[in-house]
């Protein structure tokens, strides 16, 4: 009788616990899951980096892909946000405004909201207004984008510039806001956008404006906190991070607005394998390219407040296998970018165009070091090379090529060299024909100017790495341990036959460069504090107010820096039909040479003008301080002595 009974009530406790929420169940409740990305810059397929001596292959949108879908097999729930720089950076920034490749494939993957970092202004205005009309037009899911600091500059009647008013129209029409609002779990989560200081001037063709980040932030949280009753705050930071906490923009962000719970932090590639945690607010980034997803789990805990339950960088490698439906998708942007753009240059994506025995320096690592780098000799040469093969018999000598750090995108591992790999490593900027990709052009300096240009390299790099400077046709030497804008100890022009030869300062000298950089040069007054000048000029010795009027054709299209580099490698001696790197650029060739010498006469002998300004400032400074305490020591010991 007492086991009959017994049975039933045993199935009975057992059927209440399984039907009944369990503690994980609730705390699941509670939870959210955040999958996030940043400068993707269309990477759209897997690449291969040369990592600790091995190739490693990283990245692809279909194994992203495969990622979310894991992850969303565990949180049907999570969200997936971008902070920006989606798009720039490959062939695929070929059809940015014409297809809109990376918000449209973003929208395929079930991104919830992006926002606009500097490169997706690098097409200007009228650039990313046509982008943004072209993914609407698609029809296709897209993700939200939150611009919270993005302003509309107005004249005094307040009208707008017609690229500007395009753009806001684009904007309005795609639906881009201040701030979104979802709901997940029965909770409210809101999301908004953000530009920061040092993105802002790397968009200098934007025109729109970008109000302070804290400012707008605190006008975001209150309005979220309070109009929208949010549970959760995130920023989607265009900003970053920095090893310089003064300079660490996300961080100073997360100090000063505290209620913000979590910012995806984006612009310095900045790859954190342990989250910043400030006070409540979580800092998470998760490199570039997307080589990694970024994934923060959060709960609330007894007092109510968001906790880091979990924090992960998912390695995007050849563990998880390439989603065919997105392949196949990213195989039709692909046909648009061989009838649009690469028709017209007679190259095919995956055309080899040589092959590399050895790796050049890494693309996370380029630029790092101040020194020169074979990568970089290899680009300025191939300038030269081929504005020569341009011009044919109407060639003037070209002096000295430049190519500043800031402009190199990637880099060649060992193997094979593509004409897409080719892109990848000149891949910014547009032309005055409209066209991606920053064109070549040439102006004239004088021998003084050139000192300079090497000057600003030695001096101003590190302050601004992207600053850093490879040049072809010059050969010098600096302390990196002299006073600032006196760093430079010797320079020389050298000639074709590799001869070195004295610098006239007052001789005018043909240098060749890519847009950008050769109206970054006219900066340089700027960037070593109004100390220092060269102005671009024309072969009159003019200055040139109209720097696209430099530029350089060939059968009647523009010179493009890309192509520049295909022409050369391609012109290399054949092994089998294939191209191959010489040896010579394994090895650095006396281009830039740092001379490391701490020794009291290297420091300061023979100082320029500005050395002496500044140590006379600091001899002045040192007189008034000794006569200051001399009277102070002289009053006191007649004080004593009247006691």
């Amino acid at each position: 009788m007492n086991l009959n009974f017994k049975r039933p009530l045993i199935y009975l406790i057992i059927l209440i616990v399984l039907i009944s929420p369990n503690k994980t169940d609730a705390q699941d409740d509670d939870s959210v899951t955040i999958l996030f990305t940043h400068d993707l810059h269309d990477h759209f397929y897997p690449f291969t980096i040369e990592r600790d001596g091995k190739l490693e292959e990283l990245g692809g949108f279909s194994r992203i892909y495969s990622a979310i879908l894991e992850e969303r097999e565990i949180d049907p729930d999570l969200l997936l946000v971008d902070a920006g720089d989606f798009s720039m950076g490959t062939l695929f920034q070929t059809i940015f405004e014409s297809h809109s490749p990376a918000l449209r494939t973003m929208g395929k993957l079930g991104y919830d909201a992006t926002t606009l970092g500097n490169h997706e202004f690098d097409f200007r205005p009228e650039g990313l207004a046509n982008s943004l009309n072209s993914a609407l037009s698609s029809g296709e899911e897209l993700p939200a984008i939150v611009a919270s600091n993005t302003y509309f500059p107005s004249d005094e009647e307040g009208a707008l510039d017609p690229s500007l008013k395009d753009l806001k129209t684009a904007m309005e029409g795609y639906g881009v806001r201040d701030y979104i609002v979802l709901e997940r779990k029965d909770m409210k989560i809101g999301i908004f956008g953000l530009m920061g200081e040092d993105a802002d001037t790397n968009a200098p063709m934007a025109e729109v404006e970008f109000e302070n980040i804290v400012d707008v932030s605190r006008e975001m949280v209150d309005l979220l906190k309070h109009k929208e009753k949010v549970d959760l705050i995130i920023a989607l930071s265009h900003t970053g991070t920095n090893e310089n906490g003064s300079k660490s923009e996300d961080e100073n962000l997360a100090k000063k607005v505290p209620e913000i719970d979590v910012i995806i932090s984006g612009h310095t590639h900045t790859e954190l394998n342990k989250p910043i945690v400030i006070e409540n607010t979580i800092i998470g980034s998760a490199g570039r390219y997307g080589e990694n997803i970024g994934k923060i789990s959060i709960s609330k805990d007894k007092d109510n407040r968001w906790k880091l339950d979990d924090y992960q960088l998912l390695k995007i490698n050849e563990s998880y296998k390439e989603n065919e439906e997105i392949s196949e998708y990213i195989g039709l942007f692909k046909e648009d970018i061989q009838r649009e753009y690469l028709d017209r240059f007679d190259m095919q994506f995956d055309q080899v165009l040589a092959y590399s025995p050895f790796s050049f320096t890494p693309s996370y690592m380029f630029g790092k070091e101040h020194r020169e780098d074979t990568l970089g000799n290899l680009i300025s040469d191939s300038y030269i090379y081929s504005v020569k093969k341009a011009e044919g018999s109407d060639y003037r000598n070209i002096d000295v090529a430049i190519v500043p750090a800031g402009v190199i995108r990637d880099s060649f591992p060992e193997g094979d060299i593509t004409v897409s790999d080719v892109f990848n490593v000149s891949s910014l900027g547009i032309g005055a024909d409209r066209i991606s990709g920053y064109p070549l052009l040439d102006v004239y300096l004088t021998g003084r100017e050139l000192k300079t240009v090497a000057e600003v390299d030695a001096s101003i790099q590190p302050i601004m790495p992207v600053a850093q400077l490879y040049i072809a046709g010059l050969s010098y030497e600096f302390n990196p341990n002299r006073m600032i804008l006196d760093k430079l100890t010797e320079i020389y022009l050298v000639d074709e036959d590799g001869s070195m030869l004295e610098i006239i300062d007052d001789k005018l000298y043909r240098v060749v460069a890519g847009l950008y950089s050769a109206q970054m040069l006219s900066a340089v007054s700027d960037k070593s504090f109004n100390l220092l000048s060269a102005i671009p000029k024309t072969e009159d010795g003019i200055p040139i107010e109209d720097y696209e009027s430099r530029i350089i054709y060939e059968d009647g299209q523009e010179l493009k820096e890309w192509l520049a580099l295909a022409q050369y490698l391609e012109s290399f001696p054949k092994k089998k039909g294939i191209a191959q790197v010489p040896s010579s650029y394994n090895e650095l060739q006396d281009r830039k040479t740092v001379v490391d010498n701490r020794g009291i006469v290297a420091r300061f002998a023979n100082p320029n003008k500005f050395s002496l300004i500044l140590y006379s400032i600091i001899l002045a400074l040192i007189g008034l301080i000794s006569w200051i305490t001399f009277k102070i020591i002289k009053r006191m010991n007649r004080r004593d002595k009247n006691k």
